[in-house]
C-alpha cells in the first residue's frame, strides 16, 4: 500500500524491453548507472536486495526485497538507507516500482516511489531517480 507523497520519473529508450529488463537485473551494467553502487541480488520475488557504496564520501549499505519480478514488465521491491537516519521499521522503507512498456521498437520506463514525506524529499527522489533512468537510458542504447 502506498504511503507518504508519491515521486514519479519516466524515460523512453530505443530499444526493446528485453535488452532494457536485462540492464535492470544485470549486477555490471547496475553499477554503471545506479551511481556506482554494487547491487546484489538474484531479482526474484521474495529475495533480498543489498546496495553497498558510497555516498558523499561515506559508505553505506542499503537493502529490501524483491516484491515483483515479470522479466520485461514490472520490477518491484522495498528500499531502506541508514543514511536516511530513522529506525530499520516498516514505516522506514520506500516501495520503488519500474514498469516496461513498448512504444513500437523502443521502451517506456515509468518508475514510481512512495514513502516521501514532503514535497522536499519528493523532488529529491524524483531528481535521483530521473538522474538514474538517464544513466540507464544511455547504457542500453550505447553501441555494443
Amino acid at each position: 500500500m502506498a504511503k507518504g507523497l508519491i515521486a514519479s520519473a519516466a524515460t523512453t529508450i530505443e530499444a526493446p524491453k528485453a535488452r532494457v529488463w536485462d540492464a535492470l537485473v544485470d549486477r555490471a551494467a547496475l553499477k554503471q548507472y545506479m551511481f556506482g553502487a554494487d547491487v546484489i541480488s538474484d531479482f526474484r520475488e521474495g529475495s533480498a536486495i543489498v546496495w553497498k557504496g558510497e555516498w558523499k564520501g561515506k559508505p553505506y549499505e542499503d537493502k529490501g526485497t524483491i516484491l515483483q519480478a515479470r522479466p520485461g514488465e514490472t520490477l518491484g521491491y522495498t528500499h531502506y538507507s541508514p543514511l536516511a537516519g530513522k529506525p530499520d521499521v516498516p514505516d522506514s522503507y520506500h516501495t520503488v516500482k519500474i514498469t516496461l512498456s513498448e512504444e513500437g521498437p523502443r521502451t517506456r520506463v515509468s518508475l514510481v516511489q512512495d514513502g516521501n514525506e514532503n514535497e522536499e524529499s519528493k523532488s529529491h527522489a524524483e531528481e535521483n531517480w530521473n538522474k538514474m533512468l538517464g544513466g540507464l537510458k544511455k547504457y542500453v542504447e550505447a553501441p555494443r
